[in-house]
């Protein structure tokens, strides 16, 4: 009896190390930026991907999440053109086999700061239809607890990590603009070698504040934050002035695209205010 327990236990561990191997050469094959008719063809296989000890085939959106990782350009066009919106759904947590939720392709995006992957998945959640879902996904904190990022939007990721470009990118279509104290903590905070994407990442926020919301920080220490923020933002954020008139002229720019702020000239750049 105990050597046939001692056989079926070293059965399993042979079966979930050969469950292992499988699931990772599909991950290398993205990794290594194989073409993508040979990676659809893995992803399709039933002998890369198991769930419970039984085989499947690998989700659009698990591959997605590899492409983003690997910045396989082509993989996640490919993807998302063929499978869209449903490319973007959470997969299941495969810590605790939870029910997926959140938008872990937005914060792996961020995270890594894939820039031209984040604008493809823009693209397509704007074929999405339903105005509601597509803001509750730019908007979604949610994510099982086992998942790095959990509980964090994909803007307040942005802010966090001072990715500004993936921030603006966001905001310009239309997630919400939270993170505005973590923001000017960041601001403090960083390394010299941040304190640029910072700055920028704060002006992004302000830029698409309908209305400043009310600090602490900026009461505690009012001569601090107007040295580092000057006098016309410090006072529209305290809430004694209008928005400066360079940030309403900037704010009508910006609907026109993400790209027409990095093509002004220093002198009107966000950071002259």
């Amino acid at each position: 009896m105990q050597k046939s327990h001692k056989i079926h236990h070293k059965t399993t561990e042979d079966n979930r190390r050969h469950q292992l191997r499988t699931a990772f050469s599909f991950y290398c094959s993205v990794r290594e930026r194989l073409p993508v008719w040979l990676l659809e063809d893995m992803r399709c296989m039933e002998v890369f991907c198991w769930d419970d000890g039984h085989p499947r085939a690998f989700l659009p959106s698990e591959a997605l999440l590899y492409a983003l990782i690997h910045d396989h350009q082509d993989y996640a066009q490919y993807l998302l053109n063929r499978y869209s919106v449903s490319a973007l759904r959470a997969p299941r947590c495969s810590y605790c086999c939870c029910r997926g939720s959140g938008a872990p392709h937005l914060n792996i995006a961020v995270r890594y700061d894939r820039l031209v992957i984040l604008g493809m998945m823009m693209a397509a959640l704007k074929n999405c239809g339903e105005q509601t879902k597509r803001q509750d996904y730019l908007d979604s904190c949610g994510g099982c607890s086992h998942v790095a990022d959990a509980g964090k939007s994909a803007v307040q990721l942005a802010v966090e990590l001072s990715h500004a470009d993936c921030l603006l990118l966001l905001l310009v279509e239309g997630a919400r603009p939270d993170g505005l104290d973590a923001a000017l903590q960041r601001l403090v905070s960083c390394d010299v070698s941040k304190r640029h994407d910072a700055q920028r990442c704060l002006d992004y926020l302000l830029l698409f504040l309908p209305k400043p919301p009310l600090l602490q920080r900026l009461q505690d220490e009012p001569q601090r934050w107007q040295s580092l923020l000057g006098n016309k933002v410090f006072s529209w954020l305290q809430g004694v002035a209008p928005p400066p008139l360079l940030l309403q002229a900037l704010r009508s720019l910006v609907q026109f695209g993400a790209d027409r702020i990095s093509l002004l000239p220093d002198f009107l750049q966000l950071h002259s205010w």
